[in-house]
């Protein structure tokens, strides 16, 4: 999500086309197919528990790969089992810093200033649902934000675990 706050490092583009799976049979990575990233989001993960040091590890080697190295990842703690402050992924360090952003955004960071949100699809959404959630989070021209594109598609807001 782009705003004179968050200034964009223009060295790396998003790739022209990546959706795949993060694991097999495990979580779905979708990213904007286009280079100018001006929509609400830039992309969209659909993991599929809520044990982020089993989902986390995928996606970002995932998005290293196309995106270059992360170096954060923010969360809401309350979205998942347990939330460490770091973890280790590709012999390199990511810092996970815990937000109030909601359960439906991930914030992404390479670089010092360049960051990357992404559309969080609860674990338990149906698979037409999410990719349906997806595939409009990743729309260029997207304005709409994460939350209103899981209720839109009937992926609704996932209650905060207790």
């Amino acid at each position: 999500m782009a705003d004179s706050h968050t200034p964009r490092l223009p060295s790396r583009l998003l790739p022209d086309a990546v959706h795949q799976s993060v694991k097999p049979g495990t979580a779905l990575l979708r990213l904007e197919t286009t280079h100018a990233r001006e929509g609400t989001l830039d992309g969209a993960w659909w993991p599929r528990t809520r044990d982020i040091a089993a989902e986390l590890p995928s996606l970002i080697t995932a998005l290293t790969e196309h995106l270059g190295p992360v170096t954060r990842v923010g969360l809401d703690s309350n979205a998942w089992d347990e939330l460490p402050t770091r973890i280790m992924v590709d012999d390199r360090v990511v810092h996970i810093d815990s937000f109030p952003v909601g359960d439906d955004t991930v914030l992404i960071t390479r670089g010092d200033r360049d960051h990357f949100s992404l559309m969080l699809v609860p674990p338990d959404t149906s698979p037409d649902a999410a990719r349906t959630a997806m595939a409009r989070a990743v729309q260029a021209d997207n304005v709409t934000d994460a939350t209103q594109i899981l209720i839109d598609t009937g992926s609704g807001t996932p209650p905060t675990p207790a």
